[in-house]
């Protein structure tokens, strides 16, 4: 184009430099309408938002981002520009995902600080897929996936282990000026994470060939830096004082304006308290109905679990398929049948593997997770913008909102008239998520410290089942205060879902149409991993600005 232009007189030549000089001046100075110019400035604020490097590692230093603030405040200024009034409602839609992200990034920036008060950010080998998304809690930009490599290893895999390990070792000298803050909670606790990440190291070494001695060169580095730091955590540790929650007013904030939930502090801790006390009254209701039936007998054995969890598979899939209550894909049962699970011992079982040693399908049913997952990766959605994770965990409300509530979903729907016992099991699993979310919320009010969470958490889950088991609770408790909202996700996603399910009945019948239940998840499912409030909106067309509705006026 510009060769063909400079064949022509000067005349058109300032012609054409006018013209486009005025054009990009109208499209700077002016509201667009176009719904392409917020993807494109979505792929620029997720390019801005990965850092540049430094020595190999990702920049997470105080002087970084001073230097970048200035460059982000142009991207959410842009974006606030853009004049959303003539687009579809899924655009529209589109459009709050992108400022959600952008206020999480801005929180970051401003309160929650992971790099400067979290030694667990600096994680980066991750052992395990996780069930949502992207990792939950804030994790670094250079996470290493060990669990996509498979031993022996190929070339290729040894080069690329080889590059994600040379990491290691500068993020974490960076780590050691980058972390200045004085939550204690938070350092304490994230202590585990890098020994955990020690012990996984000195495993690997046993697994790689000594014949490759880049490889090897760069684990033992890994190792090495990682010892160092963990040694340096514990000798900083007794310095730190500080508090490690964000406070209520923050808490508020970022949950209405990044993880789009309608809710204070205060209406959280009443919803959950609400939940807890209907979770111990039904699960008392449903002990009193079942007091003539024989108890529960759990899997003593590899053989009895076995039987036991595929027979839960066939039950599940068979009951959501006959009944019609979802949509039924290819892709559902394999992904489900993946994580199964297996025979643990009696002394060594942590809340949830004791209710599935009882009966392993009210924990199958939250597998729903991978029924999305594999959606993910099987039909991606067709908004690039929805299309992989929503940063910062922007998805909680979705992926564990309608996790947990199926549970309860699928067991009023008919699951478990075959299994009365096993309704004892979906409300014991309620009350805990009810009693850890509760914990959450007052250390994040700093009105308690972990540890004082984690004893409601246990005080409040029935039946002695969270004293089994510390190391869960720790990490619950340690990822909630990580990551504001987490803890109470389940309960405040699964309330919006109800809420949701109870209009879109409503429409129907108002319209005169019947409410089929595989229509309604189809439509749910469709709407992409973005909080359950948007999914709300492009259900039923809730698009009211104000408190505790759908679109939230920033």
């Amino acid at each position: 184009m510009l060769g063909l232009f400079l064949s022509r007189s000067l005349f058109c030549l300032f012609l054409f430099f006018f013209i486009g000089t005025a054009s990009l001046e109208a499209q700077t100075n002016s509201s667009s309408k176009d719904y392409n110019s917020l993807v494109d400035l979505f792929y620029e604020w997720r390019e801005f938002e990965n850092p540049p490097l430094l020595n190999g590692a990702p920049n997470y230093t105080k002087n970084s981002f001073n230097k970048r603030h200035a460059e982000f405040k142009k991207l959410k200024a842009r974006l606030k520009k853009i004049d959303v009034s003539g687009w579809e409602k899924a655009q529209k839609i589109d459009f709050e995902i992108v400022l959600a992200e952008m206020n999480g990034y801005d929180f970051n920036y401003k309160v929650l600080r992971p790099w400067q008060r979290d030694p667990a950010f600096y994680q980066t080998i991750w052992t395990y897929q996780s069930d949502v998304p992207a990792h939950e809690g804030p994790t670094n930009h250079a996470v290493l996936e060990l669990w996509t490599y498979s031993f022996p290893l190929t070339k290729q895999e040894k080069e690329r282990l080889t590059k994600e390990l040379l990491v290691i070792p500068p993020l974490l000298k960076q780590a050691r000026k980058n972390l200045t803050g004085n939550a204690k909670d938070l350092w304490v606790a994230g202590i585990k994470n890098l020994e955990k990440q020690e012990k996984v190291l000195a495993g690997l070494q046993k697994k790689i060939n000594n014949k490759t001695p880049a490889l090897v060169g760069a684990l033992e580095k890994a190792k090495q830096e990682t010892s160092f730091f963990v040694a340096w955590l514990k000798k900083e540790a007794p310095k730190k004082t500080g508090p490690s929650g964000v406070g209520k007013e923050n808490y508020t904030w970022y949950q209405q304006n990044v993880h789009l939930l309608p809710f204070t502090w205060e209406e959280e801790v009443a919803l959950l308290e609400k939940e807890l006390a209907r979770a111990w009254a039904s699960l008392v209701l449903e002990e009193q109905k079942n007091r003539s039936l024989p108890p529960m007998v759990a899997a003593s054995s590899s053989e009895e679990f076995d039987k036991m969890a595929e027979e839960g598979v066939k039950r599940l899939m068979s009951f959501l398929e006959e009944k019609e209550i979802m949509p039924i894909k290819k892709n559902m049962e394999p992904a489900l049948r993946e994580h199964m699970g297996s025979f643990v011992k009696e002394e060594n079982r942590n809340f949830f593997l004791i209710g599935m040693h009882y009966d392993p399908v009210p924990l199958y049913s939250h597998f729903y997770h991978w029924f999305d997952l594999a959606e993910i990766r099987d039909n991606p959605h067709k908004s690039p913008i929805r299309r992989g994770p929503l940063l910062y965990n922007i998805f909680d409300s979705k992926s564990e909102g309608i996790a947990t509530g199926v549970e309860e979903i699928f067991m009023h729907a008919g699951l478990y008239e075959d299994s009365p016992r096993s309704k004892e099991i979906v409300w014991i699993m309620l009350a805990q998520r009810a009693a850890r979310g509760l914990g959450s919320l007052y250390a994040h009010a700093n009105m308690m410290t972990m540890e004082e969470a984690g004893k409601v958490h246990v005080r409040w889950t029935p039946r002695g089942w969270m004293e089994t088991e510390p190391h869960l609770l720790r990490f619950e408790q340690h990822l909630y205060l990580r990551q504001p909202g987490y803890g109470t996700c389940y309960i405040t996603g699964k309330n919006i879902v109800e809420k949701l399910l109870a209009e879109y009945a409503e429409q129907k019948e108002a319209a005169g149409e019947p409410f089929i239940m595989k229509d309604f998840f189809k439509e749910f499912n469709s709407a992409g991993n973005i909080p359950v409030e948007l999914v709300r909106w492009e259900m039923i067309n809730k698009e009211k600005k104000g408190e505790n509705d759908a679109r939230i006026n920033y």
